[in-house]
């Protein structure tokens, strides 16, 4: 695939999910991170707790993508590698530690 394919396929992945989390998070201002920015000043899509990492590839490497979310990330938002391998469902994937202070904090916050 040439860059420029490559460049359009991950701009579409990132639109995609600006799309889902919007309709997950009606209220909040999500949107594409700022392309012209490095990850260490915005995530690839800006989403009010979380710090996404998107990646789509024909085969991609998970775990970089999550070290890349992690070593990004700000104190005070969860880091989120969200990839998408050719012709596969998107998958999310957080460190364990993150994933339990969420489930945490859903736990705590639900109707009794």
């Amino acid at each position: 695939m040439s860059g420029a394919s490559s460049r359009r396929k991950g701009a579409d992945f990132e639109r995609a999910l600006v799309h889902r989390f919007r309709e997950a998070m009606p209220e909040a201002l999500i949107r594409r991170g700022l392309q012209y920015r490095t990850g260490q000043e915005v995530s690839d899509v800006e989403v009010p707790c979380f710090w996404v990492e998107s990646k789509a590839h024909q085969r991609t490497n998970v775990r970089e993508a999550l070290r890349q979310a992690v070593e990004t990330c700000p104190a005070g938002r969860w880091p989120l590698a969200v990839c998408k391998d050719d012709g596969q469902t998107p998958l999310v994937t957080m460190q364990l530690d993150d994933f339990l202070e969420l489930v945490r904090e859903w736990w705590e916050a639900r109707p009794q």
